[in-house]
Protein backbone atom coordinates (compact mmCIF):
# COMPACT_ATOMS: atom_id res chain seq x y z
CA UNK A 1 0.00 0.00 0.00
CA UNK A 2 1.39 3.07 -1.11
CA UNK A 3 1.58 5.82 1.73
CA UNK A 4 2.80 9.91 0.88
CA UNK A 5 2.41 12.80 2.54
CA UNK A 6 1.89 15.96 0.47
CA UNK A 7 4.47 18.52 1.93
CA UNK A 8 3.00 21.61 0.20
CA UNK A 9 -1.30 22.14 0.46
CA UNK A 10 -3.63 23.67 -1.88
CA UNK A 11 -3.33 27.28 -2.20
CA UNK A 12 0.05 27.34 -1.43
CA UNK A 13 2.78 29.29 -3.09
CA UNK A 14 5.76 27.57 -4.28
CA UNK A 15 8.70 27.71 -6.44
CA UNK A 16 10.71 25.15 -8.75
CA UNK A 17 14.26 24.82 -7.69
CA UNK A 18 15.98 25.06 -11.11
CA UNK A 19 13.93 26.35 -13.35
CA UNK A 20 12.18 30.35 -13.11
CA UNK A 21 9.11 30.19 -12.14
CA UNK A 22 6.29 29.58 -9.49
CA UNK A 23 3.13 28.93 -8.89
CA UNK A 24 0.24 28.25 -6.66
CA UNK A 25 -0.80 24.63 -6.10
CA UNK A 26 -4.36 23.62 -7.26
CA UNK A 27 -3.98 19.81 -7.34
CA UNK A 28 -1.55 16.71 -5.75
CA UNK A 29 -1.29 13.11 -7.01
CA UNK A 30 0.23 10.94 -4.38
CA UNK A 31 2.55 9.64 -7.23
CA UNK A 32 2.97 10.09 -11.25
CA UNK A 33 0.01 10.37 -12.95
CA UNK A 34 0.98 11.87 -16.26
CA UNK A 35 1.83 10.03 -19.67
CA UNK A 36 4.95 8.02 -20.60
CA UNK A 37 5.71 10.66 -23.21
CA UNK A 38 5.69 13.56 -21.00
CA UNK A 39 8.38 11.72 -18.27
CA UNK A 40 9.95 10.35 -21.01
CA UNK A 41 10.46 14.07 -22.64
CA UNK A 42 12.37 14.97 -19.60
CA UNK A 43 16.24 14.45 -19.72
CA UNK A 44 17.24 10.63 -18.36
CA UNK A 45 19.75 12.56 -16.04
CA UNK A 46 17.19 15.02 -14.72
CA UNK A 47 14.01 12.78 -14.39
CA UNK A 48 12.14 12.89 -11.17
CA UNK A 49 11.38 9.44 -9.31
CA UNK A 50 7.65 8.34 -9.95
CA UNK A 51 7.31 7.51 -6.23
CA UNK A 52 6.84 10.91 -4.61
CA UNK A 53 3.90 13.55 -5.03
CA UNK A 54 3.56 15.90 -8.07
CA UNK A 55 1.58 18.94 -7.84
CA UNK A 56 -0.40 20.68 -10.57
CA UNK A 57 0.31 24.85 -10.42
CA UNK A 58 -1.01 27.81 -12.15
CA UNK A 59 2.30 29.00 -12.71
CA UNK A 60 4.05 32.00 -14.17
CA UNK A 61 7.04 33.33 -15.02
CA UNK A 62 8.40 36.47 -16.65
CA UNK A 63 7.21 35.87 -20.15
CA UNK A 64 3.66 33.89 -19.95
CA UNK A 65 0.90 31.93 -17.33
CA UNK A 66 0.14 28.32 -17.61
CA UNK A 67 -0.16 24.74 -15.75
CA UNK A 68 2.67 23.06 -14.76
CA UNK A 69 3.07 19.73 -13.53
CA UNK A 70 6.06 19.26 -10.84
CA UNK A 71 7.62 16.60 -8.76
CA UNK A 72 7.94 17.28 -5.22
CA UNK A 73 11.99 17.10 -4.97
CA UNK A 74 12.09 20.21 -7.29
CA UNK A 75 9.79 22.61 -5.54
CA UNK A 76 10.70 24.88 -2.41
CA UNK A 77 7.96 27.20 -0.29
CA UNK A 78 8.00 30.59 -1.51
CA UNK A 79 8.07 32.74 1.66
CA UNK A 80 8.34 35.67 -0.65
CA UNK A 81 4.98 37.24 0.67
CA UNK A 82 4.33 38.30 -3.30
CA UNK A 83 1.64 37.45 -5.06
CA UNK A 84 1.27 35.06 -8.31
CA UNK A 85 -0.80 36.63 -10.49
CA UNK A 86 -2.34 33.71 -12.98
CA UNK A 87 -5.31 34.81 -14.27
CA UNK A 88 -7.17 31.56 -13.45
CA UNK A 89 -6.31 31.86 -9.10
CA UNK A 90 -9.97 33.76 -8.73
CA UNK A 91 -11.43 30.46 -10.30
CA UNK A 92 -9.76 28.46 -7.78
CA UNK A 93 -9.18 30.43 -4.79
CA UNK A 94 -10.24 33.83 -2.70
CA UNK A 95 -8.05 36.78 -2.22
CA UNK A 96 -4.39 35.83 -1.38
CA UNK A 97 -3.96 36.69 2.62
CA UNK A 98 -1.03 35.80 4.66
CA UNK A 99 1.25 33.98 2.05
CA UNK A 100 -1.51 31.61 0.83
CA UNK A 101 -4.79 31.57 -1.49
CA UNK A 102 -7.18 30.21 0.50
CA UNK A 103 -10.02 27.54 -1.30
CA UNK A 104 -13.53 28.94 -2.50
CA UNK A 105 -15.04 25.83 -1.84
CA UNK A 106 -14.21 22.35 0.49
CA UNK A 107 -12.39 19.69 -0.94
CA UNK A 108 -13.35 16.23 0.08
Amino acid sequence: MLKTRAKYHLGQVVRHKKHPFRGVVFDVDPEFANTDEWYDAIPEDSRPRKEQPFYHLLAENDQSYYVAYVSEQNLIADYSGEPVDHPDIPDLFGPFQDGTYPLHFQMN
